[in-house]
């Protein structure tokens, strides 16, 4: 195994920006230094941008648990420890814990691999001990190059070449589209034991316009019983012409979200254009504004729509960044065994590289600081966080030769 050590001395060092496919992202302490995007905008209320640089100071090793997976996606535990892992192209792998990976687990249906699709999320099913049933979610391919993203679910059988059986799927992001881009797509059970599905509005303008649009599902957050059905109390049902699947909308492409482990509410990070990458907490029935409204943007420079940051009746994000980290993953920690990381929330990076860490007060962000800012110059894009059963923090890094990093304490 690779292991090196990250003192926190070294935070302090003020290393050179590093361009990144025609942009520039910042690489250590410096990340608030730079202008942002939306010039003319102001945060709606104090704090919600560009908090304070607030270091843990925690000491932590790096270690690599697996490599060569291509372009991993989500990394679920399975309960004797080992995990899960989705690859973009269509391969969900099982990874023992000392890191060797599975063959293809068999049984999984055709995914739409182009552009950012693929196969997604992965996550178990909150009675797994009872009936291994797995979920997943990915790019579905369907007549005419179009496509949508859907949720897939099916009784995981363990073995030499592990497989699916009884494959359902449970839903169809509607409508169709032609587009490779923006397919979300988080998967994650309340404590109810509903499941939240964060969905993209396809990038396109067609789509992007429908995220505020009640007949369908782009740029929505969908709440689902386990077998696709639409629970009685979600907000919307029984309205006429309203999608009764709809839990919140007005989202551009969800692809963080994680439940408060206090008070249960489903928190999501959704991409920007030119900044406007937002944390929002996705309540019942609320909308969340895009694109009518937004921070930064668009990515040729112009406003967004109508070029305005608030509306009536529009929820403003409880924080924002300009310029943007591109998030992909988050979880709360919540083990001891980084006793000064507990309550702190960590978002994946792909276009800042690094681990994004939030030092949060109740909903607001009072905090930020960047690890792991050492996998920039290797373009190792962080795609999952995950908390391990043990207490570590686990990274999938999205590349053709990706890897599994586990964050331990140091050695002293």
């Amino acid at each position: 195994m690779n292991i090196r050590i990250l003192k926190p001395a070294l935070a302090l060092l003020v290393l050179p920006l590093f361009s990144v496919s025609g942009c520039l992202w910042a690489q250590d302490a410096g990340f608030n230094s730079r202008p942002p995007n939306g010039t003319e905008q102001k945060p709606a209320f104090a704090g919600q941008t560009r908090a304070p640089e607030k270091k843990a100071n925690v000491a932590f090793e790096v270690v690599t648990v697996a490599g060569g997976l291509q372009t991993p996606w989500g990394l679920a535990f399975l309960p004797d420890g080992r995990m899960l892992v989705t690859e973009r192209p269509g391969r969900l792998r099982v990874v023992g814990k000392k890191g060797e990976l599975s063959e293809p687990v068999a049984g999984l249906p055709s995914v739409d691999a182009r552009g950012q699709g693929g196969l997604l999320d992965v996550v178990l099913d909150p009675k797994y001990a009872t009936n291994n049933l797995i979920y997943w979610s990915y790019a579905e391919p369907r007549e005419g190059g179009a496509n949508n993203t859907a949720v897939a679910r099916g009784k995981f059988v363990d073995g030499a070449v592990p497989r699916v059986e009884n494959v359902q799927v449970i839903f169809h992001q509607a409508p169709l589209l032609r587009s490779n881009l923006h397919f979300g797509c988080r998967l994650v059970f309340s404590q109810d034991g509903k499941l939240f599905i964060t969905l993209g509005d396809r990038s396109i303008p067609e789509g992007r316009m429908q995220a505020q649009q009640m007949d369908g599902l782009l740029g929505k957050i969908v709440r689902l019983n386990p077998d696709g059905s639409v629970p009685a109390d979600n907000p919307f049902v029984g309205r006429e012409g309203v999608r009764p699947e709809i839990w919140s909308l007005g989202h551009r492409n969800i692809q963080s979200a994680a439940l408060h482990p206090v008070t249960g509410e489903l928190w999501e990070v959704e991409h920007g254009t030119r900044g406007g990458d937002e944390l929002n907490i996705a309540r019942k029935g609320k909308d969340y504004g895009w694109p009518t409204i937004a921070y930064g943007i668009e990515y040729r420079g112009g406003p967004i729509t109508g070029g305005i940051t608030a509306k009536e009746g529009m929820e403003q994000p409880t924080y924002y960044w300009d310029p943007v980290i591109a998030p992909s993953g988050m979880t709360f920690y919540t083990a001891n065994l980084f006793p000064a990381w507990k309550g702190s929330l960590f978002i994946g990076g792909l276009g800042s590289t690094n681990l994004v860490r939030l030092t949060l007060d109740g909903d607001k962000v009072v905090g930020e600081e960047r690890l792991l800012t050492d996998l920039q110059p290797k373009r190792e894009r962080i795609r999952d966080v995950r908390q391990g059963p043990e207490g570590a923090l686990y990274v999938l890094t999205d590349s053709a030769e990706g890897r599994i990093l586990k964050l331990v304490p140091a050695q002293r």
